[in-house]
């Protein structure tokens, strides 16, 4: 019996997503730990594996398609000695399986929500074919079979359209539902701007328009990472009360130091960054000012025992924070090795949700872009996050002298439900007496 292939939930808080690409297609032989797509979830971008081996029969939604249900039907799969065109027309009946049972059944269950790609639902079908019934692949005049979806087939017959005059623009020149839903019988269905049988996903519509002023523009589909980032800051910024705190930090210590550190851990393939150095004084200063390791829960408090640095990272999907764990204990090497790796998969969208989410501070530096300085938004419910800017040379008084030093702005954002300003002040300068005495960094 063919196996269904539904929509997992890849992370805790996972509800529907975007298939964004099919790496597999009908045909393929897979095997268990094989990848079969990318999912675009409320975080990252991630791989979905084969936990089956067989025969990838059908697939009942195409890539790009968005709000796909969590257990949803999404392929068939057909197992070893299975006939795989049997198998590819059993995906719809499978999918419409799980449809609510009629009015007349009072043990009728809810209808789980289907994936809608990108247009509207599904047209009904005609009166007069039983419910679950697909069209039999047509063929051309050759004999050759039609690559087509079992919905794009049944809506096909039902409008009366000649699938042989249709291009696909689907994986391999399949024709999806997109390609013949604007159709009109008799005349070619409208076309996606898609490169048929490449496998490259398709990039959401791009509609040029001019504004009310005349000013052209592109409108673009924002994608799900993008629509949680603009409601998550929205909210962070309208119930959060923040309050800022800044300093100005003498850098030169911690370049010397950093200096002699990576000398003597060339050999070992690890180079320091300032940033791993700042790392590891925010995980320090939240340790010896507790009261700021915290998050506002509604009515209580949690205060952590340890320091897990969120650190904010530019991804082409959006922004995102991989986290640092028990950074407080960890030495800088460990430090440097694990940013390193976690930066490259946060920039892959390959991140697993166990190293985004979470985290009891935040750092985010802007630095490298010569940032001098800037106040960052909380990522409830974290209780503060540190905003540092590039380290510059600047006029500065040391032992009462006025010298030319390397100066560092660093500005802390605080929860003010959470965090007093005296203990954010005490958090500053410890973070600011960390950094100009290193030292403390590597014991």
């Amino acid at each position: 019996m063919p196996t269904p292939i539904k929509m997992p939930a890849l992370s805790p808080t996972m509800e529907e997503g975007t298939l964004a690409k099919w790496l597999v297609k009908p045909g393929d032989k897979v095997e268990a730990g094989d990848i079969m797509a990318e999912i675009e979830t409320d975080k990252a971008t991630m791989e979905f594996e084969a936990v089956d081996e067989g025969t990838l029969a059908s697939i009942a939604v195409e890539e790009g398609s968005e709000g796909v249900k969590v257990g949803t039907v999404i392929a068939m799969l057909a197992e070893e000695g299975e006939d795989v065109d049997e198998a590819a027309q059993a995906a719809p009946e499978s999918a419409e399986s799980e449809q609510p049972a009629s009015k007349d059944d009072k043990g009728g269950k809810a209808e789980p929500a289907k994936a809608v790609p990108r247009k509207d639902a599904e047209p009904a079908r005609a009166p007069a074919k039983s419910e679950g019934q697909v069209p039999p692949a047509p063929t051309d005049d050759s004999g050759e079979r039609i690559i087509a979806s079992p919905l794009a087939r049944r809506i096909a017959e039902q409008k009366g359209i000649d699938l042989t005059s249709v291009t696909g623009s689907g994986p391999n020149g399949r024709i999806v539902k997109a390609d013949v839903e604007d159709a009109e019988p008799g005349k070619p269905a409208a076309r996606q701007e898609a490169s048929a049988g490449t496998g490259e996903p398709r990039t959401p519509a791009k509609t040029p328009a001019e504004s009310e002023y005349g000013a052209p523009y592109e409108e673009e589909k924002l994608t799900n990472v993008r629509k949680v980032i603009a409601r998550r800051l929205t909210e962070s910024k309208q119930q959060v009360p923040h309050y800022y705190l800044a300093v100005d930090v003498r850098l030169d210590a911690m370049l010397d130091l950093r200096k002699q550190l990576n000398a003597g851990l060339e050999a070992d393939g690890v180079k320091l960054s300032v940033n791993d150095l700042l790392i590891k004084a925010l995980a320090r200063a939240l340790m010896r000012v507790p009261q700021c390791n915290v998050s506002f829960q509604g009515d209580t408090l949690h205060r952590y025992s340890r320091a897990d640095v969120s650190v904010a990272v530019a991804a082409p999907s959006g922004l995102i924070t991989p986290i640092i764990t028990e950074a407080d204990t960890k030495g800088l090497a460990a430090i440097s090795k694990q940013m390193k790796t976690l930066a490259e998969k946060a920039r892959d969208g390959k991140l697993q949700p166990h190293e985004y989410q979470g985290g009891t501070a935040s750092l985010s530096n802007l630095g490298m872009f010569g940032i001098k300085q800037f106040d960052a938004v909380i990522n409830p419910p974290q209780g503060m996050i540190m905003a540092v800017g590039a380290g510059e040379q600047r006029p500065y008084v040391v032992d009462g002298a006025l010298q030319v030093a390397t100066v560092m702005t660093a500005s802390g954002s605080f929860d003010h439900r959470a965090i007093d300003g005296a203990d954010g002040a005490q958090l500053m300068e410890a973070f600011k007496q960390l950094c100009e005495n290193p030292m403390g960094l590597v014991v």
